[in-house]
């Protein structure tokens, strides 16, 4: 292989993990691989508008003191993601701060983090942070015209599903199938007047063609198991009294409600949930979910001695039902996110090689006069 068609290639593999991580952050609500901020808390380390390479807590979950974070704030503007520093660890969580404030965020509203809450860390070797300058910038500017163009579809054709990040995908694929379908038909007749042969070299490669739809096969399956998992927050008040409410628990006693796990889906699904706090039970630990059916389990909270308001969490992990559950449960007890990956690369592996198969390797391009198209071809291997 060439120096220049060494170079091209891991182009193309670099345009695939960015669009793919950026399209994953999306539809999952939280940064994969990378993340920006669009504000100056985090100044000068990130500027409004610099990216970073964010590592998934799930793959990395030990934060220390100096580690910048994206955790999901309560009080912080409104709510939602927020990248900031820890600064401090306490009892009940870590003391954050942005490295532009003068104050913490647990001098104000915002009470300390809890492992639940953070989703993901800025990669730092060395102590320092890589940034990735004006991506946010990029971003914000791609999603915004993204937006706008699944609004003007959406209005045209009637129907909101290409709306949000479903919809998005939706788009994305479709854009693949008909540049793929143009690419061939251009080939069939774009090289009449042209020389008879071709570089082979030439053309768009297949693997990068099948390797797009399997990366948009596996964002969906990984969305469709992540997405409406994660980790479930309940705010219960320690009283003096009874209540009827599951959530106001005389002191020192417990309560227990309903847990209903949903699935939307036409796939069936094994949810495994377990205690993301202290004085949080769960039983059973493991439903299954038929497709476009729920399941229920029993969640126990305990109020402590003191009165109060406090907060519980309950994380719940999902996984498509396309393994059988034995061999989910193993891969799970060695790390939840296992199964995720071992179902995405048999999904992936899959169509990439039944793609292959179906299309062959040699690359999409104009045949001499008299040679046969790669569309005539694969019409003739089926007819």
């Amino acid at each position: 292989m060439s120096i220049r068609r060494t170079v091209t290639l891991g182009g193309e593999v670099l345009a695939i993990v960015f669009v793919v991580s950026l399209v994953a952050g999306q539809v999952l609500g939280y940064p994969v691989l990378l993340g920006f901020v669009e504000t100056g808390s985090m100044a000068p380390t990130l500027n409004p508008g610099d990216g970073f390479v964010a590592v998934p807590t799930a793959l990395d979950d030990d934060i220390e003191e100096g580690d910048v974070i994206v955790f999901r704030a309560q009080q912080l503007h409104g709510g939602g993601l927020t990248t900031h520093r820890v600064v401090g660890e306490t009892e009940r969580g870590y003391i954050t701060r942005g490295d532009a404030n003068p104050f913490t965020d647990q001098d104000g509203d915002e009470p300390p983090v809890k492992d639940p809450q953070i989703v993901a860390k800025a990669w730092q070797p060395g102590g320092s942070v890589v940034v990735i300058p004006n991506l946010g910038t990029a971003v914000m500017g791609i999603q915004t015209a993204a937006s706008d163009v699944q609004t003007r579809l959406a209005a045209l054709l009637g129907t909101r599903s290409l709306l949000g990040s479903q919809g998005l995908m939706y788009i994305l694929l479709g854009l693949s199938v008909l540049l793929y379908v143009f690419d061939i038909l251009a080939s069939d007749g774009s090289g009449r007047g042209r020389s008879r042969s071709r570089n082979r070299d030439e053309g768009i490669s297949p693997r990068l063609l099948v390797g797009g739809f399997a990366a948009v096969l596996v964002v969906t399956a990984t969305a469709a198991m992540v997405v409406p998992a994660g980790t479930q927050e309940y705010g219960i008040v320690s009283a003096e009294f009874d209540s009827e409410r599951p959530t106001t628990i005389p002191q020192g006693e417990s309560s227990s409600l309903d847990y209903t796990a949903t699935n939307a889906g036409l796939i069936p699904v094994y949810v495994y949930l377990e205690p993301g706090s202290d004085d949080v039970e769960v039983a059973p630990g493991t439903v299954y979910v038929g497709g476009r059916a729920t399941a229920n389990a029993t969640m126990t909270l305990h109020a402590p001695p003191e009165t109060g308001y406090y907060r519980r969490y309950l994380v719940e992990y999902r996984y498509l039902a396309l393994l059988p559950e034995p061999v989910i449960d193993g891969l799970y007890r060695v790390h939840p996110w296992l199964p995720i990956v071992v179902i995405d690369a048999l999904l992936g592996g899959a169509l990439y090689l039944l793609g292959m198969s179906l299309i062959g390797s040699e690359r999409v391009r104009t045949r001499s006069r008299g040679g046969p198209s790669k569309l005539r071809r694969l019409a003739n291997r089926f007819g």
